[in-house]
């Protein structure tokens, strides 16, 4: 009985391949090389980086964003971490107030989300072929390239989120162990009273969890819709352990054992945001900073900056909420989601028509544009893990798929609200670790059924195919998205979908 149950519960991170570290780093080494060519190029600030790589400069100026046109306090509607990343890059050995200095930190947090992602998916799948396939999928998807060369705020929402479902991964392994010590050392989970649990231990996975919520939430709101995922996915596998190790009301001890834990971890996660405003807090010259004070209204020391602090945030709120200005490149109004998964309308970060490729008409452009044939493969492949996570009640699938929906499913609520391809830069690597679910399940009979060396063969074969096509389907794109100087003839056939992506 104990042997069986100690299959149920030994976590998977007990069976990894010891060589999986070394194939994680060599495609990290790859990834940030990528990356880093010609990081500096185009020149100049492109896109939103006129916004953000400016407000990271004065952050560590003067410990708030300003406006140097106007020599006033500048305005922003998106949280201060993301350009304080950028920001930390202008201040690194080498780096100055240039285009290398306000792109390095995007391209060093991007390669280091490509090896979160492999060892996630190791842990996952306990596959070292399955997590070297996400890390070379992420390498090659132009998105992910794109934002990892560029100071924008969303490939730092992207790590942070990735960050804190792999903490709560990890947690997931921390409490199956603390389970099965327990039972291991003579423990009755079905019996009655505190002595039917295992002693007590702070789940410091969780609690990292918490301060990397807090983390992406600094960076952007909408790392909101993710909170109500992790709380079930915690709540989700804590009942799932108790249920495996034989526990008599595994429902209600789950919640009164680990209940406490939702609001600590909620005020970790506050404390951090607010932590992230001190450049505000601690000096005089922020946007809104004595907003009481200029208004004629009392304002205490301690408590009125915390009111004038939220007089921020609700009028952010308001633009954020009546956001409809037309933009040549936003997405659809009331499909956007679907739109990103069929690539419908990417954003042109940068375009010029130099002749500098040697032809009578050049085009360079940097195009926000995932990778074709990986993201046209996001769709099936999210229909496949709902089937394959039903059909083998497969506890990956449930949360992988959670996941995506917290990443897509709250936009479509905000139908008249300008939006553009890069919002769905959070799901793009679960719906990578989808993919990989599926093309796992394809090679693997279900738990409990023999494997076929047949399935196994055809199943790896195509797999790998799949993600050889996407490498050089990423290579032969690659001009558009590094934007490297070509003839317009050859810039016109990669436009596939024609308007749709000019």
């Amino acid at each position: 009985m104990v042997a069986a149950i100690r299959r149920r519960l030994v976590p998977i991170d007990q069976r990894l391949d010891p060589y999986a570290w070394l194939a994680a780093i060599a495609i990290t080494v790859i990834a940030f090389a990528l990356r880093l060519y010609h990081l500096a190029s185009p020149p100049g600030k492109i896109f939103d980086e006129t916004y953000y790589a400016t407000d990271g400069h004065w952050l560590w100026e003067k410990g708030f964003e300003w406006d140097a046109n106007n020599n006033s306090a500048g305005y922003v509607v998106h949280p201060p971490l993301g350009k304080w990343i950028i920001g930390l890059g202008e201040h690194l050995p080498g780096f100055g107030y240039d285009e290398a200095g306000w792109r390095i930190s995007a391209a060093i947090f991007g390669t280091v989300s490509v090896l979160m992602v492999i060892r996630i998916a190791q842990r996952l799948f306990a596959s070292t072929v399955l997590a070297c396939a996400a890390g070379i999928l992420m390498t090659f998807d132009g998105m992910h390239f794109v934002l990892s060369r560029t100071a924008l705020l969303d490939i730092f929402l992207m790590f942070f989120i990735l960050a804190a479902f792999g903490a709560i991964v990890l947690d997931r392994d921390a409490r199956r162990r603390r389970w099965l010590r327990f039972i291991e050392d003579g423990g009755d989970p079905a019996g009655r009273g505190r002595d039917s649990r295992p002693a007590f231990t702070v789940p410091w996975w969780r609690l990292i969890a918490a301060v990397l919520l807090g983390c992406a939430l600094a960076v952007k709101w909408s790392a909101l819709a993710f909170i109500p995922v992790f709380v079930l996915l915690i709540m989700w596998w804590e009942v799932g352990v108790r249920r495996t190790a034989g526990v008599r009301h595994p429902i209600r001890d789950a919640f009164l054992d680990e209940i406490l834990w939702i609001p600590a971890c909620a005020a970790i996660a506050f404390a951090v945001y607010l932590s992230t405003w001190s450049g505000w807090l601690l000096t005089d010259g922020g946007y809104y900073r004595h907003w009481l004070r200029d208004t004629g209204q009392s304002e205490p020391a301690f408590i009125g900056a915390l009111q004038n602090l939220w007089h921020y945030h609700q009028e952010a709120y308001g633009f954020h909420k009546t956001l409809t200005a037309e933009h040549t490149y936003q997405s659809a109004s009331h499909w956007a989601p679907i739109q990103w998964l069929l690539l419908g309308r990417p954003v042109a970060f940068y375009w010029s028509g130099d002749p500098l490729c040697g032809a009578s008409q050049c085009a360079r452009e940097v195009l926000l544009l995932g990778t074709p044939l990986l993201w046209w493969a996001f769709l099936p492949a999210l229909i496949a893990a709902v089937w394959f996570g039903f059909a083998r009640r497969d506890w990956r699938a449930g949360a992988i798929l959670a996941m995506c929906a917290a990443a897509l499913v709250p936009w479509f609520f905000f139908p008249g609200r300008t939006m553009f391809f890069f919002y769905a830069a959070p799901a793009e690597p679960f719906l990578i670790l989808a993919l990989v679910f599926v093309l796992g399940c394809a090679i693997n009979s279900p738990p409990g059924v023999p494997q076929n060396e047949n399935r196994q063969l055809v199943g790896s074969i195509f797999a790998g195919m799949f993600v050889l096509l996407v490498v050089l389907n990423f290579a032969y794109f690659y001009p558009i998205f590094a934007g490297d100087s070509i003839p317009y003839a050859d810039w016109s056939r990669r436009m596939f979908l024609g308007n749709l992506w000019i």
